[in-house]
């Protein structure tokens, strides 16, 4: 399981030219779910995402998580995290779960959010979507568990 965390000022989701999902200051997440992904991956990927200091504390140092700088989290599924791209000039996605395993896990990733307490937000599963955030920093990390 893969996340890609961008620390943002703002972020949204758009479909269809409707706006599903949006937040302030905090963690703009794309998620990618692989095959053999399960429950307990996506437990710790949401343990180390909702726990990755990377928000400033009072002396301008990275050292406060999303939760301490009071910012939400922005989840969207995006499969393309787990193309294969070591050969070649095109991706492959053989390592991607299958769509209803996949959707199946980031539903549980989302639901685990917010039972945490964080404030969530979320794209659409597998819909077209459009995505704007403003990056700050940039600070952007790849997680893997």
């Amino acid at each position: 399981m893969i996340a890609l965390i961008q620390r943002v000022t703002q972020a949204s989701v758009v479909v269809s030219g409707e706006e599903v999902g949006a937040i302030g200051p905090g963690l703009l997440v794309l998620l990618g779910v692989q095959r053999g992904d399960d429950e307990t991956k996506a437990d710790k990927l949401l343990h180390k995402v909702s726990h990755y200091r990377v928000f400033s504390d009072s002396e301008g140092k990275m050292n406060l998580d999303v939760q301490q700088s009071g910012g939400s989290v922005l989840v969207v599924s995006q499969f393309t995290l787990a193309a294969e791209t070591a050969k070649g000039l095109r991706p492959g996605f053989s390592n991607g779960a299958a769509p209803e395993q996949a959707e199946r896990l980031y539903e549980y990733f989302v639901a685990r959010c917010r039972n945490t307490g964080l404030a969530t937000a979320t794209g659409r599963f597998a819909a077209d979507m459009q995505v704007s955030l403003i990056n700050d920093g940039p600070v952007t990390f790849w997680l893997e568990v």
